[in-house]
């Protein structure tokens, strides 16, 4: 029997990622480009933690992951990724033991960090520190 194929998405600050996996070889693109060709070393280990994981728990990737970000910027977009593709291979295989490891290594792997840009306030033109007086 073929699975379906799953569609999840992961947020950060603006960029929205999705995810959609299916049996395959463990071939995961980014925006149609394969996820070692990253332009950062450290964003191929960041989209990389997810699947060692998974090969530490289950053992061999058996599927495809194809990621679609918009909007944002390069880090937030690389986060709203590994987001997504953390969901995504938790909810194909639907493993409790896999949810524990994940939540274990890193909390934002499968919940979303929903801490935003703090609202200007009126009359001024930052959200916090207040215009110092010089008259007196």
């Amino acid at each position: 029997m073929q699975m379906p194929k799953i569609i999840v998405a992961g947020k950060r600050k603006t960029s929205i990622a999705k995810a959609f996996i299916k049996e395959g070889t463990g071939k995961i693109t980014i925006n149609n480009i394969p996820f070692q060709n990253l332009s950062s070393k450290f964003h191929v280990l960041m989209i990389k933690e997810p699947l060692e994981i998974t090969k530490g728990v289950i053992g061999d990737l058996k599927f495809d992951i194809a990621v679609k970000v918009k909007g944002g910027g390069i880090e937030s977009g690389i986060e709203a990724s590994r987001l997504a593709i953390a969901k995504a291979i938790y909810k194909f295989t639907n493993s409790a033991e896999l949810k524990r490891a994940f939540l274990d290594y890193d909390k934002n792997l499968l919940v979303a960090d929903t801490r935003r840009k703090e609202p200007y306030k009126p009359g001024d033109s930052k959200a916090r520190s207040k215009r110092q007086k010089s008259y007196r």
